[in-house]
């Protein structure tokens, strides 16, 4: 078995896809929390505690929607106090703080997201629904970065002219603008260049075989057809749970069946950390060894 991340691009993606989906449409807060827990789990299994800078963004962006709601909708019946003439309800703060565990939960799983997916991976992904879409992608993560370059050398070369001597906002602008248009042009030739290279390659002329270094394994396809299968027996158990916020803030009745699907979207949350955990267990056992 290999571990999550060397596992085939569009099963991951697949399972990003339907792990973030029942999260971000559904106001279930069994559910959300169940995926906030999940990818703070595998975030910090995978990364550590290092960088906790990187963690900032995230509180803040938890912080700011779970104080917003109860002062922007006043909703909710429990008035906890009352603020110029406005009342906070604890219904209202209840909400604030199930949409900031959503939003949080999905960035990490987006974040968890753009370290596994490479670029390389992202081409292969979209090349299997698309050439043409592959075909701009890949162009598009080349041109990103190259642009960069190119604006860093011509702003260089504009300063080393005299551009920002007096170095102040009126001079600022007048160099971004002249090194705006040197860019327009910039690209403007390296599209021609690209496109002809293209054609006296052959681009166009007749079907193209496509060269992949991903390729599906027994683990690939189990991580596809068990994702897919937890996710619609989830969704199919807790499809008649239904929390209500406003006026008052219910629970739905539990049973076996809603219990049944918590648990099989806790295991669905749960598998990216499993097969490292497994994958960082058999490791350390091999190192042992040496």
């Amino acid at each position: 078995m290999r571990s999550f991340e060397d596992l085939n691009p569009i099963a991951v993606s697949v399972y990003f896809l339907l792990i973030t989906v029942i999260s971000m449409f559904t106001m279930d807060v069994f559910l959300i929390l169940i995926s906030f827990f999940g990818a703070l789990t595998y975030f910090f299994s995978k990364n550590g505690l290092k960088n906790p800078k990187s963690h900032l963004f995230p509180l803040l962006l938890f912080a700011v929607t779970a104080l917003i709601n109860p002062f922007v909708s006043h909703n909710g019946a429990t008035v906890l106090f009352v603020l110029n003439n406005n009342p906070i309800t604890l219904e209202s703060a209840i909400y604030g703080l199930a949409m900031a565990f959503m939003l949080t939960g999905v960035l990490y799983w987006f974040r968890l997201f753009s370290e596994i997916m490479t670029s390389d991976k992202l081409i292969y992904v979209f090349g299997a629904l698309s050439p043409k879409i592959a075909l701009l992608l890949s162009l598009s993560l080349r041109y990103a970065p190259y642009f960069a370059q190119q604006v860093r050398k011509v702003k260089a070369a504009q300063t080393a002219l005299g551009l920002y001597k007096e170095d102040n906002i009126i001079d600022r602008v007048k160099g971004g603008m002249r090194i705006f248009s040197v860019m327009v042009t910039w690209v403007l030739e390296n599209g021609i260049i690209t496109a002809d290279s293209m054609t006296a390659r052959g681009y166009g002329i007749g079907r193209r075989s496509r060269f992949s270094i991903f390729s599906w394994k027994a683990w690939d396809v189990s991580l596809l057809a068990l994702s897919g299968l937890l996710s619609i027996a989830s969704v199919f158990l807790l499809r008649n749970n239904v929390f209500s916020f406003y006026p008052y803030f219910a629970l739905p009745i539990l049973n076996a069946k809603s219990i049944s699907g918590y648990i099989l979207y806790f295991l669905l949350s749960l598998l990216p950390t499993i097969i490292h955990a497994k994958e960082a267990a058999k490791w350390r056992f091999l190192q042992s060894k040496i």
